[in-house]
């Protein structure tokens, strides 16, 4: 049964948090606030299943449901495969002996609630998406740039995820840089192909009436980018292998671009 925009937000709110809560019961369970890591592209799933349902399952919605479904799983399952039996990351270990006993408590809000909340105001254009009905689509070139955007992006970071993976699949490789592949013209080509899967899923929301879910594309963008994952991550590259430094120096952030210095490569 279709349900009103506010009732469908109420209840996408209500599972997003109550999917971030059960998580942080087993993070408690197994003492690794990690799990949170690998329901994050889950959680996405939910909502837009949560909203096409209450939205009275329209066919062209659907589109949007299986594109955050394909997208989300590929996500939860990579991050799972990837920290398998490694423990809990670095960031929780350090949130944990800062606050001690206060730990569990402190991760639920700060952590788990946390993300809970930016999942929600980031799943906007998934909620245009997932609740659009063909007569409310007022541009449709906007659907098929926003498929095709969301295609190159879910591609490009999977390919760049399977480059990594091969990489350190490699005893050779330990404390060495990975600047082959897409990594050559990117030094974090799977958080740009991120960046332009949200993208394309703002086209898709655009076409039905959500312009102003840019908003919400562009927070993901910056926490990308600014926050939890460019800046973040080569904090910690660059005290870690001083050879990143020249990585750095020569090779785009995120937006892919031939290496700065470097000869043009030639074939014959």
């Amino acid at each position: 049964m279709a349900v009103g925009s506010a009732a469908a937000l109420a209840l996408g709110f209500a599972a997003a948090i109550g999917l971030m809560v059960l998580v942080w019961i087993a993070s408690l369970i197994r003492g690794d606030a990690s799990l949170v890591d690998r329901f994050w592209g889950a959680g996405f799933v939910l909502l837009a299943w949560v909203y096409w349902l209450t939205a009275g399952a329209p066919a062209l919605g659907l589109l949007m449901v299986l594109a955050v479904t394909l997208w989300g799983l590929r996500l939860s399952g990579y991050i799972s495969w990837r920290n398998w039996g490694h423990g809990e990351d670095y960031r929780y270990q350090e949130m944990r002996h800062k606050h001690g006993e206060r730990f569990p408590w402190v991760s639920l809000w700060t952590v788990f609630v946390l993300q809970g909340v930016l999942m929600w105001l980031i799943a906007m254009p998934v909620f245009y998406g997932a609740r659009a009905h063909d007569a409310e689509v007022m541009l449709w070139p906007l659907v098929v740039a926003g498929m095709a955007l969301w295609l190159v992006g879910l591609v490009w970071e999977t390919v760049a995820d399977a480059q990594l993976a091969r990489f350190k699949s490699h005893p050779e490789n330990r404390g060495r840089v990975m600047d082959e592949g897409l990594w050559r013209y990117s030094r974090h080509p799977n958080y740009f192909g991120e960046i332009v899967v949200w993208w394309g899923f703002f086209l898709m929301a655009a076409s039905a009436g959500g312009w102003w879910t840019f908003i919400s594309a562009g927070l993901m963008s910056f926490l990308i980018a600014r926050v939890s994952g460019v800046t973040l991550l080569e904090k910690k590259l660059s005290e870690t292998r001083p050879a990143y430094r020249d990585y750095v120096a020569r090779t785009n952030a995120l937006i892919p671009g031939p290496p700065r210095g470097e000869t043009p490569r030639t074939s014959g």
